[in-house]
């Protein structure tokens, strides 16, 4: 018994030292070595730098086409515009470098700022129709039941695929003198007198109402159903809140609705504001950009320019012009859109 007493205070006196000698060693950090490039990547990343390869090589044919078909074009437009570019061009292959001669020349025209006017004249009248009606008829489709509101909606869907050449010509016919249905119905309902034999596209007012007519009945379906997939996204809670407050309907709808709207309603307005600033298939099937040049904007002013008279090099100027003035436009649309993000 005494010599088992003596041998056990050895014994923990052993143990404590070694745990005190395992918890000074687990204390002291091993010398680092060359880290292993293979595994980790560090200093060389051969492994990030093969995945980089890897998405640059599987992106490479779609970053070749589009550069073949989006910005090869647009490079020789840029080019095109600071020459002499003609019909002599076409047979002879020779042209003349005039530097900004093309550009001088356009400003100088007073048809140019015709054409700009009623182009920026265009674009106000109708972004503001189609976005008006486009609201209205987002917030019917909200309290519509669900068989009507996907009879409308299919209705809607037909109308925005329709190719706009199609419908176009179709709207034309309907307001054909003699025969077009529209001055058919006009005349029957004995407000406007006898409108049988009346020519649309030879009335410069009556041509503007037919273009705006035609292009805001084709760009209201995407607004509309654009808008309504947004309301669909508004928590109940906030309307009812609101009506719990004692605020009416247009109330609610002002103060909770529209700015859960605004980032929505923003893009759908400057993707109206381009495709309408650049309209060209409806106005030159229904009118030509007659009576008189009356609804002559900037497109068929620069199509005229280039493919009727022949002067491709100014053509050129005024679709880089065009270009410039639509990159304005979406650049103060992505600075609202930032500022909105913040102010979120």
């Amino acid at each position: 018994m005494r010599q088992a007493d003596e041998a056990g205070p050895p014994q923990v006196s052993g143990a404590r030292d070694l745990l005190t000698e395992e918890r000074e060693s687990a204390g002291r950090a091993p010398a680092a070595g060359p880290p292993d490039t293979a595994r980790t990547g560090e200093p060389g990343r051969p492994v990030k730098r093969r995945r980089q390869w890897a998405v640059v090589w599987l992106l490479s044919p779609a970053g070749l086409v589009m550069a073949a078909f989006s910005v090869a074009p647009i490079l020789f437009l840029v080019f095109t515009s600071f020459t002499d570019y003609n019909q002599r061009t076409l047979f002879t292959g020779e042209f003349n470098m005039v530097g900004t001669q093309q550009y001088a020349d356009m400003f100088s025209d007073p048809e140019f700022w015709k054409s700009l006017l009623r182009s920026v004249l265009f674009t106000v009248a109708m972004v503001a129709g189609s976005v008006a009606i486009g609201v209205g008829m987002a917030q019917l489709l909200t309290r519509l039941r669900t068989a009507m509101r996907m009879t409308v909606t299919v209705v809607l869907i037909f109308a925005w695929a329709m190719p706009n050449v199609a419908s176009s010509l179709v709207w034309k016919w309907l307001f054909q003198p003699g025969y077009g249905v529209v001055n058919w119905l006009l005349t029957q309902v004995h407000v406007f007198g006898d409108m049988t034999n009346t020519d649309w596209g030879q009335n410069a007012s009556l041509a503007y109402v037919s273009i705006w007519l035609l292009v805001v009945w084709q760009a209201v379906p995407f607004i509309a159903l654009t808008l309504y997939a947004s309301l669909t996204q508004l928590p109940v809670e906030l309307p009812e809140a609101a009506r719990l407050d004692g605020a009416g309907e247009w109330r609610v709808w002002w103060s909770v609705t529209l700015p859960f709207l605004r980032p929505t309603l923003l893009l759908v307005t400057i993707m109206s504001v381009i495709w309408d600033f650049n309209v060209f298939n409806q106005i030159w099937l229904v009118s030509a950009g007659g009576p008189d040049s009356a609804t002559s904007t900037l497109g068929i002013f620069a199509y005229k320019t280039a493919f009727v008279s022949f002067r491709i090099g100014q053509g050129a100027a005024l679709s880089v012009i065009t270009t410039a003035i639509l990159l304005g436009i979406t650049a103060v649309y992505i600075r609202n859109l930032l500022r909105s993000g913040e102010d979120l």
